[in-house]
C-alpha cells in the first residue's frame, strides 16, 4: 500500500489525522520515481562541494541500494527507462514532480496511461550513473567508472533516439504503456537540459520552445504550453508557473550556454517574488505578463514553501555560474548577472570546510576564503555529456 520497495527513497512524510488515507495506509509513502535517483544526484553534488564527507561516505552503500532499484524495480518492463504505474487502486496515479490525476497528457489533451516514463526522470538517472561513476574514480576504481559511466552513454543515446520528436522540436514528456511519445509541450524539457541529458544539437530548439511566447508568461515557464489542448493557466500542473521548476530550466539553459534565456527567467522570477512580497509561493497562475501587471495567485498554493524558497538560491547560483569541484581542486566562477543584478555580494558560503565571500561589481569578480587546494578558474564550466574530464 506505501510501495515501499528495497532501495527505493520515500516521496512524502505526512502526518495527521488525513494521513493513513493520504499515503496508503501509513504516514510515510515511496510512490514517486525520481527521488530515487535524485538522492544519488544529491550525495554527488555534495562530494563536488566538499560538504559532508563523512556522511556522504556513510550513505553511498545507500546510494548503490537506490542503483539497484532503479534498474531492478524502477525499470519494470527492462526497456532501460525507469517507468511508474501505481500498485494498488490508491495513492499516486502520477508519480514525478507533477503528480496530479491529469499532470501528464498529450499535446490534444488526453490523459497518458502508465505505466509512463517521465522524460526528466531519465535524466536523474543518466546525472546518478555519472555521479556514481564519479564516485568509483575517487575511490581508485576504473573499472567500476567505466561500468558506470557506459551506462550514461548508452541511456543518454536511447533517450535522444526514443524520446526526440523531430517534427516538434521537442522531448516527449514521457512515453505511455504502450511506449508511445507523450508529445505535449512541457516545462520538463528544461529538466533534461539541467541534467546533459540532451545531444547538443538538439539544445536550441529545446531553449527556443522553452522561452517562447507559449511556453514564458514573461513571469516564468509554464507547465504546459498555452497551444496544449490541456493547457488551463490556473491549473495545479497544466499552465501554472513553478519556482522551483524555473530555478532547475534556468539551470538547464544556462549549462548549454543560453546565457539570455536563462537570464530572462530568472529576472521573471525575481521579478514575480518583488509583487508577491519577497516570498516565492508553491506555484502562481499562467496568466501572460502582457495582460496582467502582476502575477497572479493560485488560491490554494502553499507559502512558505520550501522548493519555492531554494528557487532564487539556486537562481544565483546559475547566474553566478558557480561551479565547484573541489576533489578535483577547481571552482568555476564565471558570473552572467543581467544589467537588474550588476552588484551582487554573497557571504559565508560553504564550500570545502571553508566559509567564501563572492563579490560582483560591474564585471568585476572577487573571492575571498577559498578553501586550501583549490583554484579558481574564471570561465564558464559546460560539462554537456557529465562526462567531461575538466
Amino acid at each position: 500500500m506505501t510501495e515501499e520497495q528495497p532501495g527505493r527513497i520515500l516521496h512524502e512524510m505526512r502526518f495527521g489525522v488525513d494521513s493513513t488515507l493520504a499515503l496508503g495506509g501509513g504516514h510515510v509513502y515511496y510512490g514517486t520515481a525520481d527521488a530515487t535517483p535524485l538522492f544519488v544526484v544529491l550525495l554527488g553534488e555534495l562530494r563536488r562541494w566538499g560538504l559532508a564527507r563523512y556522511e556522504v561516505d556513510e550513505l553511498l552503500p545507500h546510494a548503490d541500494r537506490a542503483l539497484e532499484w532503479i534498474r531492478a524495480s524502477g525499470d519494470r518492463d527492462g526497456d532501460g527507462f525507469v517507468e511508474y504505474q501505481r500498485l494498488t487502486d490508491r495513492g499516486l496515479r502520477n508519480q514525478g514532480w507533477k503528480d496530479s490525476l491529469d499532470g501528464i497528457n498529450f499535446a490534444g489533451g488526453a490523459i497518458a496511461e502508465p505505466p509512463i516514463s517521465l522524460c526528466e526522470v531519465q535524466g536523474y538517472v543518466y546525472a546518478a550513473y555519472i555521479a556514481r561513476s564519479f564516485f568509483a574514480q575517487e575511490a581508485g576504481d576504473d573499472q567500476l567508472a567505466a561500468v558506470w559511466a557506459d551506462r550514461a552513454r548508452a541511456l543518454k543515446t536511447a533517450f535522444n533516439e526514443q524520446f526526440w520528436l523531430p517534427d516538434r522540436g521537442w522531448y516527449a514528456v514521457g512515453l505511455d504503456r504502450d511506449k508511445r511519445p507523450i508529445d505535449a509541450l512541457t516545462s520538463n524539457i528544461g529538466h533534461c537540459l539541467w541534467t546533459g541529458i540532451v545531444d547538443e544539437d538538439k539544445a536550441e530548439a529545446v531553449a527556443e520552445h522553452l522561452l517562447s511566447p507559449a511556453m514564458f508568461s514573461g513571469w516564468g515557464v509554464r507547465t504546459l504550453a498555452t497551444t496544449m489542448g490541456a493547457y488551463n493557466p490556473i491549473s495545479y500542473h497544466n499552465g501554472s508557473v513553478w519556482p522551483h521548476d524555473n530555478a532547475i530550466v534556468a539551470a538547464g539553459l544556462m549549462r548549454y550556454g543560453f546565457v539570455e534565456h536563462a537570464q530572462r527567467v530568472a529576472e521573471g522570477i525575481f521579478d514575480a517574488a518583488r509583487h508577491l512580497g519577497g516570498r516565492l509561493p508553491e506555484l502562481f497562475t499562467g496568466l501572460d505578463r502582457t495582460d496582467y501587471p502582476e502575477p497572479v495567485a493560485y488560491p490554494t498554493s502553499c507559502s512558505p514553501q520550501a522548493w519555492a524558497a531554494a528557487a532564487p538560491i539556486e537562481l544565483m547560483r546559475t547566474l553566478l555560474r558557480f561551479d565547484p569541484w573541489v576533489p578535483r581542486g577547481r571552482l568555476w566562477l564565471a558570473p552572467a548577472l543581467p544589467v537588474s543584478l550588476s552588484d551582487l555580494r554573497v557571504e559565508n558560503l560553504a564550500l570545502g570546510g571553508s566559509r567564501l565571500r563572492v563579490e560582483v561589481h560591474d564585471g568585476h569578480v572577487e573571492v575571498s576564503g577559498l578553501p586550501e587546494g583549490v583554484q579558481l578558474v574564471n570561465e564558464p564550466r559546460r560539462p554537456l555529456s557529465g562526462l567531461v574530464q575538466a
